[in-house]
């Protein structure tokens, strides 16, 4: 029998997690959309828009978001090409 999880029960598990593993997933879900087509109407794009500002909302303190994923991506790329280090 397979357990259906709510976005609900996902929040809760993902606030659970350290912040910088909460940026990576974050870095993740981004970067898996934007290679997905997305068939959007202004509505949903507003809906997606108010998804963001909420989970922006969560996060205390200040971060840099961009240096956030250069870092991200630099670790990648260091694991892709040990050499390039």
């Amino acid at each position: 029998m397979t357990t259906l999880t709510t976005l609900e029960q996902w929040e809760q598990q993902i606030t659970r997690l350290p912040v910088r593993d909460q940026l990576k997933l974050i870095a993740r879900i981004s970067e898996r959309l934007s290679i997905t087509p997305l068939n959007t109407s202004a509505r949903d794009a507003d809906e997606l828009l108010a998804l963001c500002d909420a989970a922006a909302d969560m996060w205390e303190g200040e971060f840099d978001a961009a240096q956030e994923i250069r870092q991200m991506r630099q670790e990648r790329d260091e694991q892709i090409w040990p050499s390039k280090s």
